[in-house]
Order: structure tokens, then C-alpha cells, then sequence
């Protein structure tokens, strides 16, 4: 299922409250899985016509995690759709980087629950 998401994809996900979003940074294979280096946003939107105005916009999103790196598990577990692409940038790039070096750990929580969503 998201192995035909790229990097730069922006996602949206649905909550009972409304829909939030995600961007792809990038992926790693790790023996016989991937794992994902995603972004997630604090804001969240009562409809996808309010999420695609606000991708428009990148610069009035809240970035609640820049960078996790999460299992095929984790990443996989919650449902989300493309609803747009940006280009990864230097900084965002800079962190799987730094990730990498550091020896980083890879998240198995979902996204809801980094969130602190249910």
C-alpha cells in the first residue's frame, strides 16, 4: 500500500475530528521493511478543502514533529491519502541525515498515537 508514497508527498489522514497531515521526508530500507522519515503537523481541519487551502500555504503550518522514523508497521497503520507534493527541503533533509549519524531510533507508535490523537 505505501510503497507509492514519495518523498515530498503530503498526506492527510482522517481523525473523528477532523483530518490532519503529513509529509514524507523520505525512506530507508531496513532488511526486508522500510522505514519512514515523516513529518507531522499540529494543525488539524474540519474538511480536506480546508487542508488542501492550508498546503497552499505551507509557511502557516505548526510542525509538531519534524522528523520520526517509523516502522512499515507504524507508518502503515493509519490511512491516509496524497494531497499534495513539496519538495524536501535542506533542513528537513538535514535531519534524516542527523538521524542516520546519530544512530536513530525507529518510532513502532503510529502517528495518532505520536500525536497523542485518538
Amino acid at each position: 500500500m505505501s510503497e507509492r508514497f514519495a518523498p515530498g508527498d503530503l498526506l492527510v489522514f482522517q481523525i473523528e475530528s477532523g483530518y490532519g497531515l503529513l509529509k514524507v521526508l523520505g525512506t530507508d530500507q531496513a532488511g526486508a521493511g522500510t522505514t519512514w522519515h515523516v513529518k507531522a503537523y499540529r494543525d488539524l481541519f474540519m474538511d480536506i478543502e480546508m487542508a488542501e487551502l492550508a498546503v497552499a500555504s505551507p509557511e502557516s503550518l505548526t510542525v509538531e514533529i519534524p522528523h520520526v522514523a517509523m516502522t512499515d508497521r507504524a507508518f502503515e497503520s493509519t490511512q491516509v491519502s496524497t494531497l499534495s507534493r513539496a519538495e524536501v527541503t535542506p533542513e528537513e533533509f538535514q535531519a534524516i541525515e542527523s538521524w542516520r549519524s546519530d544512530g536513530g531510533e525507529v518510532s513502532d507508535r503510529s502517528v495518532r498515537l505520536l500525536l497523542g490523537l485518538r
